[in-house]
């Protein structure tokens, strides 16, 4: 009876993907501190300041009245005031019409390949890059390619590798983030216009990740929407508006796919939930202390560009934005996991291994996020200093 079960409830095949790491880091990284040990967290991208406190207001205020289903693509007052936020930053008229609000940039990723791509096509994207694109790609019966970055690029994704792989066998998409996750390095304007219209000679639609917009130190962050009204856009109120657990994000899609997106939307979530949608369209009022928020992570950040190349991390990639450093660790593992395994049972300092991000070259390499206090970027530079020098 028990085997039959099994044979009957096996999973399938499409599930078989593998483990977002930094989620195996964070459970490690309680279990530790239930044992009483003090540990930084710099694994997981998650923003140590709560929400703006407009959205918490509004938030509050909403919970004595009924908290009904919206419509599918979201409030009209909340998608109005994301296209009026695309004038505001970047000078662009958008039609609210285009815009959809989705539970999270995750929903937006599952939307927006839904709508786009048959089960089959193959979607570029930048390696090292977020693991829930490869994962959630085949899930849904998409080959991830993975279009290699390198330092002669300043880890960004060229037209000339993209053409590349796509001569050799056709790409139906690509994916771009900048800043990008693991690396923090972002785009110049003119680099990300080049890509884009290079993909849309060649025929491949063009996904824009710009949920780490707003928080960009070296040089301000272009949208897509600048340069083409066929580019898909994904943001998120997450990042720069610390709103990670409110679940909510948005999606700008051309006006081809609005109603396709419609109908998933409608089919797999009815709506995005009514609390945080509210709460959303109230933080655009708390820009001012979000812009607070942002000038500590530059201070964090700081910290460790100047810190840990004293501890011992000498290389890494370039901290253009977002809130994370991707360091080499070559010199003293070729194991990535592992020495984040060490790193957190001995140094109580919790990373995420680059094999998160990079299957291919990701061993050599930790990604840390600067997004907790001053005190914990300080502290964590010194705990890694003297690991690293008992090693």
């Amino acid at each position: 009876m028990l085997e039959r079960a099994r044979q009957i409830l096996s999973p399938s095949a499409r599930s078989d993907v593998p483990p977002f790491m930094v989620m195996d880091v964070i459970v490690a990284a309680t279990r530790m501190e239930a044992k009483g040990h003090h540990v930084i967290h710099m694994e997981v991208g998650q923003p140590a300041a709560s929400a703006p406190r407009t959205a918490i207001t509004a938030a509050k205020n909403a919970l004595d009245g009924p908290l009904r289903y919206t419509e599918a693509l979201g409030i009209s007052s909340l998608r109005n005031r994301i296209a009026r936020h695309y004038g505001e930053t970047y000078n662009v008229d958008l039609d609210p019409a285009r815009v959809i609000v989705t539970t999270g940039s995750s929903a937006g990723f599952i939307l927006a390949f839904l709508a786009m791509f048959e089960p089959g096509d193959r979607v570029g994207i930048a390696n090292p890059g977020y693991p829930p694109y490869r994962h959630i790609l085949k899930a849904l019966g998409c080959e991830p390619v993975l279009i290699e970055t390198g330092d002669a690029t300043r880890w960004a994704v060229t037209p000339e590798a993209v053409l590349s792989e796509h001569r050799k066998q056709k790409l139906d998409g690509l994916l771009v983030a900048s800043p990008a996750n693991p690396t923090g390095t972002m785009m110049r304007p003119e680099a990300l216009a080049d890509l884009i219209r290079a993909t849309e000679e060649a025929g491949i639609r063009f996904i824009s990740d710009e949920i780490y917009h707003g928080l960009d130190y070296a040089f301000p962050a272009e949208t897509a929407l600048r340069v083409s009204d066929a580019s898909l856009v994904i943001n998120s109120f997450s990042k720069y508006f610390c709103m990670t657990g409110w679940r909510i994000g948005w999606i700008v899609a051309p006006e081809p796919l609005v109603r396709p997106i419609e109908r998933l939307q409608g089919n797999l979530a009815i709506s995005v939930p009514t609390l945080s949608q509210i709460a959303a369209e109230a933080a655009f009022d708390g820009r001012d202390e979000m812009d607070g928020v942002k000038h500590g992570y530059e201070d964090n950040r700081r910290i460790l560009i100047e810190g840990l190349p004293q501890a011992g991390l000498e290389t890494f990639l370039p901290v253009d934005g977002a809130f994370y450093l991707y360091a080499n660790i070559g010199r003293f593992s070729d194991d990535s996991y592992e020495f984040a395994k060490r790193l957190l049972a001995e140094a109580h300092v919790a990373a995420t291994p680059g094999v998160d991000f990079d299957p291919i070259d990701g061993r050599h390499y930790l990604r840390f996020c600067y997004a907790q206090s001053q005190a914990d970027m300080h502290e964590a530079v010194a705990r890694i200093g003297a690991w690293l020098r008992g090693l």
